[in-house]
Parts: C-alpha cells; structure tokens; sequence
C-alpha cells in the first residue's frame, strides 16, 4: 500500500511541475504560447486558460499534501523493541576507552623555570 500512495504522489508532482510550466509567467512568453496554434487559446479563451491552469495548479498541490501525508502513516513498522532499533552508526561505534579511576589526576609536564 505504501508504493503505491508514493507512486501516486510522484505522477500527481510530475503534474504539478508540468502545470507549473504552462503557466504564462510574468515577462510574457511561456509555454501556454506554444501551444496557443493547437487551438486551446481560441476555445478557452486566454484569461480562462490562467484559471483553469490556477485552479489545476491548486488541486493538484492539494493532492500531493494528501498523498505526502497519507504516506507517512503507511510505513511498514520496523520489528524489534526500542533497544533493538538502533541506527547503524550506533551498532558499529567502536567501545569507548577505560576510563581512569576518579582518584588520578593525570600529570603536567613541569614547565622550565624562568
């Protein structure tokens, strides 16, 4: 169940990115321009476009959330108790050293006299 909610919200981003790129930016030219010979701009119309792509834009960031979300809670569960899930740095950090008693002071090298 959880490649498939991952899969699905991969297609929805790859929409959403190519949704993003039909948009007519700012500056003017866009890919909404290249495709305004195949028709669409005559039927829609060239402000119904922008909403239709607007609107296509939110719902499908919507959807990605979604599926973002619902992924979260579909991960398989690790087995094991809290003890035995550690990271593998912790598994493989080497022993740390014998430690001195409390009762040593370790010893300075004396310094010359001046």
């Amino acid at each position: 169940m959880h490649v498939f909610i991952v899969i699905m919200a991969l297609l929805a981003s790859l929409m959403l990115i190519g949704v993003i790129m039909l948009q007519n930016p700012k500056s003017g030219s866009g890919l909404t321009g290249g495709i305004a010979s195949l028709g669409t701009v005559q039927t829609l119309g060239v402000r119904r476009t922008g909403d239709f792509l607007g609107r296509v834009t939110a719902v499908l960031a919507g959807v990605v959330m979604v599926f973002c979300f619902i992924a979260e809670f579909t991960l398989p569960q690790r087995s094991g108790t809290a003890e035995g899930r550690k990271s593998i740095l912790q598994e493989e950090a080497p022993a740390l050293p014998q430690q001195q008693p409390a009762g040593t002071v370790p010893v300075l090298p004396q310094m010359p006299a001046k």
